[in-house]
């Protein structure tokens, strides 16, 4: 059974459905849940008015109160679900309903949400399946399982680069991953295959001249392929792209395109109007894309800083203010990421940089303690949390948690630098010169030029003749 559009379902389910949203604009949130929900019951593949039900369902929540408990209270909702978890494979759509019903009570209830994407891909309603699998995702971003399924989700519909893009923010939390980094390559490859025309090669029914109709249509994938950087092509390329978007609106390849290009432009207000753009259509809005979202906008306010008028009168006050603006943009969105994603340790390190750099020592402390759970930022947050502590003069436990940080430490590159060099600087606070001087000569036996070692050592020496 296909998931349907609000032009496929009768007229009785579509009126009721018009009445559900009217009653969600007004803020009547049980009478449009109710009325969506026997809009699903009737048509369990409208997609319209599932969105609709899940707005109405999230700003119920918010409100933290309200009079819907009656249909069904998260609280007991243990026994429906273990009926549907039953029905997933046998009466999939019996399954599927059950699932919304407490998803309307419970927005949050993973359970909820698992069951409801198991359910829809029985009934072959990837899209639907996305919906539950986006909330899992948002809720635990590094669940390998839930990724998975959300990338095969929006493979089953032709969405490759959204699925490419769950891959790519999965891979930020698991980088070492052989099986993950295959199957993203996988992804990667069927996207250029579909894309590009090239699965009928494979199979022996095209040619490259199928693909390759004529010059001007070779132009054009070379062009986009690359993404050129050349402002006339990329120009024309933005032209051609938003003449298909007046007629493809919430196209979300065009958005991202379109975006991609104004930013290689460096025209990072028009980048950030159309990554704004993609953020209004649901569930199109991932972390990897809000994030480059975000970059872009301090992207912006770096390029007005670099664009004031030194002649101002108040060109140093301007710039300050603005500088300002930017830091308190940067902290306010690490904040909003680790409120987002709280086991996220590499944000929690992000985090304590931008403590630590503006000088808020007792705050950057927690979060690099916290980071340290973080296998590839491990031995950084060490160093780190080490630093807080010396500033802190807690100059005894900065020393041990740097001889642990090298303990665990394997070749000699900058990090190995790094942390000699601050264990250096923590023993001469201590006044162990001996011990200190251990740490510096370490580092100019193999690099001299490392910040002022050289001086260091050879005042050290210096200093015993």
């Amino acid at each position: 059974m296909p998931e349907k559009s609000s032009s496929e379902i009768p007229r009785g389910v579509r009126e009721r459905f018009e009445k559900g949203v009217a009653a969600l604009e007004r803020n009547n949130l049980d009478y449009a849940i109710e009325l969506l929900l026997a809009v699903l019951k009737a048509e369990p593949g409208f997609l319209s008015g599932r969105d609709a039900l899940r707005k109405a369902a999230q700003k119920k929540a918010g409100e933290k109160s309200g009079l819907f408990k009656k249909l069904v209270s998260s609280a007991g909702s243990g026994p429906a679900l273990a009926k549907a978890k039953f029905l997933v494979e046998s009466q999939p759509l019996e399954a599927l309903f059950i699932a919304e019903q407490v998803i309307a009570g419970d927005p949050r209830s993973n359970l909820a949400h698992d069951i409801f994407a198991q359910a829809a891909i029985a009934a072959d309603f990837p899209r639907s399946a996305i919906y539950s699998l986006e909330a899992m995702r948002q809720e635990s971003p590094t669940d390998k399982d839930v990724s998975i399924r959300l990338s095969k989700a929006y493979t089953a519909i032709g969405q490759n680069d959204k699925a490419e893009s769950v891959f790519a923010a999965l891979l930020r939390h698991h980088p070492n991953d052989p099986r993950l980094n295959e199957m993203a390559k996988n992804i990667s490859a069927k996207r250029t295959l579909e894309e590009g025309g090239y699965e009928n090669i494979a199979d022996g029914t095209g040619t490259f001249r199928d693909i390759l109709k004529d010059k001007g249509e070779a132009t054009r994938l070379e062009q986009e392929s690359r993404i050129t950087k050349d402002a006339a092509q990329s120009q024309s390329l933005i032209e051609q792209y938003l003449a298909r978007l007046a007629t493809e609106p919430g196209n979300i390849k065009l958005l991202k395109n379109i975006a991609e290009l104004h930013a290689q432009q460096k025209d990072y207000y028009q980048a950030i109007v159309f990554y704004n753009e993609i953020e209004k259509v649901p569930g199109a809005m991932d972390a990897t894309l809000e994030q480059t979202r975000n970059d872009m906008i301090v992207r912006r306010y770096n390029q007005v800083i670099e664009q004031l008028d030194p002649a101002l009168e108040d060109y140093e006050a301007q710039k300050v203010a603005i500088a300002a603006e930017r830091d308190a943009f940067i902290l306010t969105d690490c904040l909003s990421r680790v409120e987002k994603y709280p086991t996220d340790k590499a944000i929690r390190f992000e985090l304590g940089l931008l403590y630590f750099n503006h000088g808020r020592i007792a705050e950057a402390q927690p979060e690099f303690q916290q980071a340290e759970n973080a296998p590839h930022r491990r031995l950084q947050a060490m160093l780190y949390s080490a630093r807080c502590m010396a500033a802190r003069n807690m100059n005894e436990m900065a020393v041990r948690k740097l001889q642990s940080a090298l303990k665990e430490k394997a070749g000699f590159d900058d990090e190995q630098k790094e942390l000699l060099y601050t264990l250096g600087c923590v023993l001469e606070k201590l006044g162990k010169k001996d011990e200190a001087k251990n740490q510096f000569e370490q580092i100019y036996e193999v690099d001299m030029k490392f910040r002022d070692v050289a001086a260091r050592v050879e005042g050290y020496h210096s200093g015993q003749d």
